[in-house]
């Protein structure tokens, strides 16, 4: 009973939100889950796209390559998504510079649309979001804490973030994209889904 209206220095009324304000950035997780050891690494960019994909993976593999000095195949299964999927020019691109990089075959191994919650990972998202439910993410730092905070089969997970300017829509021209796609070794019966990608050798790089 008489209370005032609040108003600024111009008499306009301050409008109230009925809802948390939108937050100013957003912080986007890449999960590579080890399915053989049960090591988990999540990393943490600002977007998602197809370059900040492959970058995340270069990240993963120097911090784990020394324990798998004997590793020369790596299988990585993922879901469908537009930013990883097996159309997705700069992301096939990219794994191809990767697999020349690293020096490993790569088989790129896709769960079909809607069927991703058979992917392991996707647990590993339940498990960190039961450990900051309630938690207000108001900075870098206290998401990080709690990804550190949170286990799988028993172990912390290792986690880094990612940081640089990734633009979405970068896009390879179909002239460019037919010396990446000659490397990519696509299944006959599953062309979308299974892709195989052999590094380059030193008698192709001299070539």
């Amino acid at each position: 009973m008489g209370g005032k209206t609040r108003t600024d220095a111009q008499g306009v009324v301050a409008k109230g939100w009925d809802h948390d304000p939108p937050a100013k950035e957003k912080l986007v997780p890449v999960g590579i889950l080890s399915v053989a050891t049960g090591a988990l690494m999540l990393i943490f960019g600002w977007h998602e796209t197809s370059d900040a994909w492959v970058d995340a993976l270069q990240m993963w593999w120097r911090q784990v390559k020394r324990a798998h000095r004997s590793i020369k195949r790596l299988v990585i299964y993922l879901d469908n998504g537009p930013k990883n999927s097996g159309r997705r020019t700069q992301f096939l691109k990219r794994m191809v510079q990767f697999a020349d990089w690293s020096g490993l075959e790569v088989r790129l191994v896709y769960y079909p649309p809607y069927h991703s919650k058979y992917n392991p990972i996707e647990r590993c998202w339940s498990a960190l979001e039961k450990k900051w439910n309630g938690v207000l993410l108001n900075s870098l730092e206290v998401v990080l804490q709690c990804a550190r905070r949170m286990t799988w089969k028993g172990r912390h997970p290792t986690v880094k973030c990612l940081d640089g300017h990734y633009p979405n829509g970068i896009r390879v021209p179909a002239k460019q994209m037919k010396a990446y796609e000659a490397r990519l070794q696509r299944s006959t019966a599953l062309p979308k889904y299974d892709i195989i990608i052999k590094p380059k050798t030193a008698d192709m790089q001299v070539k």
